[in-house]
């Protein structure tokens, strides 16, 4: 038997971006119904199999000494990353029920009409919808590899207590690359295929080659210029490189070719939500759909894909539900993102090659980590691998863009998107006081390399 329920906002999606603006409408007195489809996903993508349980990989990689067992460090390891998780998402899950003004029901959801949405037999009527459904893996059409056993998706690695003993990763970017350091480190064979000339497309040469090494250095195989042709016999990579064909034999293999916006079963025909050519829900500057009441957060939107991207939607969103209605999209500046290798690769802005494409005349400024005398915390750490590049506008002294590959670079880089939004220069930058010793103070020798 159908139940009818009303509402002033519901939220489709248990994300960041969908949390944080149920909580505040319900704060606010507004009766919030929050829709989730899986009670393995309070919270979003994040704290349970993204940031969060990578990360702790990342982590527990590192400190496997030489005489452990990988296997059962391994296990260990993902025991303890389902244990976090699991504390996050019954923490995330009750933060939300006990509040006030909040409803929270698990199941999927799908429109009815542009006001009401159907969960199973329950209906709900709202005056604003909001949307935060996030993204999903891709996995591409390669004959056989959609059909063989032997491929996962970054969330079944997380959830799979064997280590493999030898792993092929299909994509050099930020996801291959994260999971090819990880599972090196914990000691599995890892083999990157990558379609373009070299890995981290997005990135200038130098940095990239950086990278490279270090991955190499590891043990990592990477192979450029890699054509996947089709998995044979299920564990069989086949691959065109070169004009040869070539075959690995593997015991899984990571589809890291990217993300789609998971809009599949919400009906959003039926409320008259438009989608991109890409499959994510249109929305303008202020993150309305084609429905001026409708509101899409998060992956599901077409932004940037990062957790804080979706927390900074929620900001938008609430400014329109409740503030002066002005805050939008536009109003981002340097917008930074950090891979998590060993050590992480942070970056923020122009590369060197897209400042000159854009017109800029630049200087530039970029030290090995091994050579920066003023930071000595890489040595106290053992940890000197990596570089640190500038992108300085000759003109003003701005800086346009940072790539930094070293110990702490996740929160280094923080520093220098600070700087960018409130036009700091690059010498301010340099002649700052930091404390010492401390990675920070790299930019104090960094920028002074800087060279035209």
């Amino acid at each position: 038997m159908t139940s009818n329920l009303t509402a002033d906002v519901v939220v489709i999606g248990f994300g960041k971006g969908g949390k944080v603006t149920a909580a505040a409408l319900g704060r606010a007195g507004r009766r919030v119904i929050l829709i989730e489809r899986s009670d393995q996903m309070y919270g979003g993508t994040c704290p349970n199999v993204g940031c969060v349980p990578t990360k702790q990989l990342v982590h527990h990689s590192s400190k496997r000494r030489p005489d452990d067992s990988p296997e059962e460090w391994f296990e260990r390891s993902i025991a303890e990353v389902q244990a976090l998780t699991s504390t996050f998402r019954a923490g995330n899950y009750n933060a939300l029920n006990d509040a006030e003004n909040i409803t929270l029901l698990t199941g999927t959801a799908s429109f009815v009409d542009e006001h009401t949405v159907a969960v199973g037999d329950v209906r709900i009527t709202a005056e604003t919808i909001l949307i935060n459904t996030g993204s999903e893996s891709v996995i591409p059409n390669i004959p056989g590899l959609r059909e063989s056993p032997r491929t996962v998706t970054n969330v079944d690695l997380i959830h799979t207590a064997h280590l493999p003993g030898r792993l092929a990763v299909i994509g050099g970017g930020y996801q291959g690359i994260e999971f090819a350091s990880i599972y090196r480190r914990f000691g599995t064979q890892v083999t990157v295929l990558e379609s373009s000339d070299r890995i981290l497309g997005r990135e200038d040469d130098d940095v990239a080659a950086v990278a490279a090494d270090i991955l190499t250095g590891e043990g990592v195989e990477i192979v450029a210029g890699a054509e996947v042709l089709e998995i044979r016999d299920e564990d069989t990579v086949v691959y065109r490189k070169g004009g040869r064909e070539h075959t690995l034999t593997v015991d899984a293999i990571l589809a890291a070719t990217g993300r789609a916006p998971v809009t599949a079963g919400l009906r959003l025909e039926n409320a008259g939500v438009r989608t991109t050519a890409s499959g994510a829900i249109e929305v303008d500057s202020y993150l309305r759909t084609s429905q001026p009441h409708i509101f899409a957060l998060g992956d599901v939107n077409g932004g940037p894909q990062f957790t804080y991207i979706s927390l900074d939607d929620s900001r938008i969103v609430l400014d329109q539900l409740l503030g002066s209605g002005k805050r939008s999209t536009a109003d981002r500046v340097a917008v930074p993102q950090t891979l998590f290798m060993s050590p992480p690769l942070a970056t923020v802005g122009l590369t060197e090659k897209a400042a000159r494409e854009a017109g800029y005349r630049v200087r530039i400024g970029m030290q090995n980590v091994a050579d920066i005398i003023a930071m000595p915390r890489a040595y106290i750490v053992e940890e000197t691998r990596g570089a640190m590049k500038f992108v300085i506008d000759a003109e003003t002294d701005e800086i346009l863009g940072a790539a930094l590959l070293s110990v702490d670079a996740q929160e280094l880089i923080n520093v220098v998107t600070l700087a960018m939004r409130h036009r700091i220069t690059a010498a301010e930058l340099r002649d700052s006081i930091y404390t010492h010793p401390s990675s920070t103070e790299a930019f104090n020798d960094v920028l002074a390399t800087i060279v035209r």
